[in-house]
This record gives structure tokens, C-alpha cells and sequence, in this order.
């Protein structure tokens, strides 16, 4: 039985049942809106770095530890990870047409970038609390 907008579709796309998977819009949203965060979380940044100069750990830690500060810097780390993780997904799911690679992979991709951003948000409160 033909779907309305069938005859639209090419003969063995509706053979096969493929088509839209209907996530890549949402996908794509998160995307350019990490991409614009990290634009001026990356700007705000490189303002800090070039203003705090070449700081000893002491006045770096203070830095940090300033709320404002640690607060963007856990959003940028956040937002690149995530970023990171969007990016590295698409180029799976683009290039990687094995199966069980595809899913160890993604597995894998994603379990790096949460604990890599675990360690670098821990890291930024370590230095923001002196400890």
C-alpha cells in the first residue's frame, strides 16, 4: 500500500523502507549553537589568557577562582566537548560502515568526551579552590 508522497521517493528507497530518520535537524541545531558559544566563550578566553599574561599558579588560581570566571570556563569546556563529541559522531556516522565498528566508536567517542569533560570541569574547581 503506497504512503501519500511516495511517488515523490525513488522506487527502491521505498522498496528497502529508508528515508529520513527525522533527528538531523535537532542534531544540527545543538551544533551551530555550541559553535557560536564557543566563538565567544573562546574570545572571552583569549582575553583572559592575554590579560592574566604569564601568571605563576598563585595568580592564575585567583583568577579561577573568581565565580565569574570559573563559570565561563566550565561553559566553554562543556560547550567544546559536546561540540567535540557532535562533530566526531557526524564523521562516524558518515565514514564508518561496519556495523560494530560504528557502534564502538560512537560508544567510545562519547565516553571519551564525558570524561575528558568530567576531568576538565574537576580540574577548573581543583585550581578555583586552591586545592
Amino acid at each position: 500500500m503506497k504512503r501519500q508522497g511516495d511517488h515523490l521517493r525513488h522506487p527502491l528507497k521505498v522498496a528497502r523502507g529508508l528515508g529520513s530518520a527525522k533527528d538531523g535537524t535537532g542534531h544540527f541545531i545543538i551544533q551551530r549553537i555550541t559553535a557560536i558559544a564557543l566563538f565567544f566563550l573562546g574570545l572571552y578566553l583569549v582575553g583572559l589568557l592575554v590579560s592574566g599574561g604569564l601568571a605563576d599558579f598563585a595568580t592564575a588560581r585567583g583568577i579561577v577562582g573568581h565565580p565569574l570566571h570559573a563559570t565561563l570556563l566550565t561553559a566553554f569546556l562543556v560547550a567544546m566537548f559536546w561540540h567535540t563529541q557532535l562533530g566526531i559522531q557526524v564523521i562516524i556516522e558518515d565514514y564508518v560502515h561496519t556495523p560494530g565498528w560504528a557502534v564502538f566508536l560512537q560508544l567510545a567517542n562519547r565516553f571519551i568526551c564525558i570524561l575528558a569533560a568530567i576531568a576538565s570541569v574537576l580540574a577548573v574547581i581543583r585550581i578555583a579552590l586552591g586545592a
